[in-house]
């Protein structure tokens, strides 16, 4: 099973909740759970697991480039392009390769069989274990526009047969689709403001689109307004816990520690989640 923790903006709390969520589960089946942190472009989950025996990898896509001496200017290449990568010039084209999809499809009408495909790499891929929880984790180079190839790896790496708590990218963009591939379930992480109702908003939108099953967790919950609760209400989302704002959590996190122990509201949120996890028919 996969269960995503997803928001529709940052700082809602995803982390501080799906860290505890995977500790909480690996402390009851060691050995059985993979924790994913498929927010690539600022990772943060190895602050509050520790990772050890760490391995990290380098991860390329392939790019386009063209073969010396072949191309004649036909512009199919350009042409075929959905994302403008390739610009056409007179004898040979510019490959723009933050840009490129990697879908391979200017080689395969190119008549002049003109290019070829050669990697580039664009981030790393992190793999580690924490207290019999193994740790997945991707790190997008400063620079590069898309990160969703890479979002792709670090799920395809998650042990098979895993119960994997993927860590999602906050928003509602394609980082997030890619990120929400294969879930089973979804726990959205939303606080108490007109901000967080926004954009809690489209994630129900995006969750109802797909088809997953949602369940939502309020976090500083003690704060702001009543209109995130009204929300899931009149959107039949189950609101599974709320979360006060508390200093003995601020403390942990920013001690690196996970506050399972500091905080019963937290361990209360994550039994609950585990309960709804084991029961026969899951959130609909």
């Amino acid at each position: 099973m996969r269960v995503a923790f997803a928001s529709g903006k940052g700082g809602t709390g995803k982390t501080l909740l799906s860290t505890a969520f995977a500790r909480a589960l690996a402390d009851r089946e060691p050995g059985r759970v993979a924790y994913v942190d498929a927010d690539v472009e600022e990772p943060n989950g190895h602050l509050f697991l520790h990772p050890e025996k760490v391995t990290t990898t380098r991860f390329s896509v392939p790019i386009p480039v063209l073969v010396d001496g072949r191309c004649r200017g036909c512009g199919a290449c350009q042409r075929f392009c959905a994302w403008h990568a390739i610009i056409a010039l007179r004898n040979r084209v510019m490959v723009l390769p933050e840009l490129c999809h990697a879908c391979g499809g200017c080689i395969q009408i190119c008549p002049d069989r003109a290019l070829r495909e050669q990697m580039r790499s664009i981030g790393s891929l992190s793999f580690g274990t924490t207290g019999g929880l193994a740790w997945h984790s991707g790190r997008l180079d400063v620079g590069e526009a898309r990160s969703t190839p890479l979002v792709s790896a670090v799920l395809e790496s998650a042990p098979e047969g895993a119960l994997t708590v993927v860590d999602c990218p906050p928003g509602t963009s394609c980082p997030v689709l890619a990120a929400l591939e294969g879930a089973d379930r979804v726990v959205l992480v939303t606080e108490p403001t007109p901000f967080g109702l926004h954009d809690l908003d489209l994630a129900i939108r995006l969750c109802r689109v797909l088809g997953l099953p949602h369940v939502a967790v309020l976090n500083r919950a003690d704060l702001g307004d009543g209109g995130v609760r009204d929300h899931l209400a009149e959107n039949d989302v189950p609101l599974v816990a709320e979360i006060p704002f508390e200093r003995e959590i601020a403390v942990a996190v920013s001690e690196g520690r996970i506050p399972l122990a500091d905080s019963p509201a937290l361990k209360e949120a994550v039994e609950r989640l585990i309960e709804l996890l084991e029961s026969p028919g899951g959130p609909s």
